[in-house]
């Protein structure tokens, strides 16, 4: 891992160290909330109960929609993360037909 740099000495070099510090913190949590909106909908379909699964999937889906719009994760990862799980609940759908 890099060290750290020394403290910045200049104002607007200290303004964007505090900045990126806020934004890390801000993505952090939203990729953690998305990582659980995730895990919850696997598991659902794990447990084979497909009425959860689908109300998980339209939790997370807008989450993942909103990460994306606010440049937290990119669009097509968003786009990416979506299909997989709509193929994961139709997979589940049609094993259990």
């Amino acid at each position: 891992m890099p060290t750290k740099t020394a403290p910045k000495r200049n104002k607007s070099a200290m303004k964007r160290a505090r900045q990126a510090e806020k934004r890390k913190l801000r993505n952090q949590s939203i990729k953690s909330i998305l990582k659980s909106l995730v895990k919850k909908v696997e598991s659902e379909v794990i447990n084979k109960n497909l009425e959860g699964a689908r109300s998980a999937l339209a939790e997370a889906v807008p989450a993942i929609n909103k990460a994306a719009s606010k440049g937290v994760i990119h669009r097509n990862t968003a786009s990416r993360k979506v299909s997989r799980l709509t193929r994961l609940i139709n997979s589940a759908l049609s094993g259990a037909a």
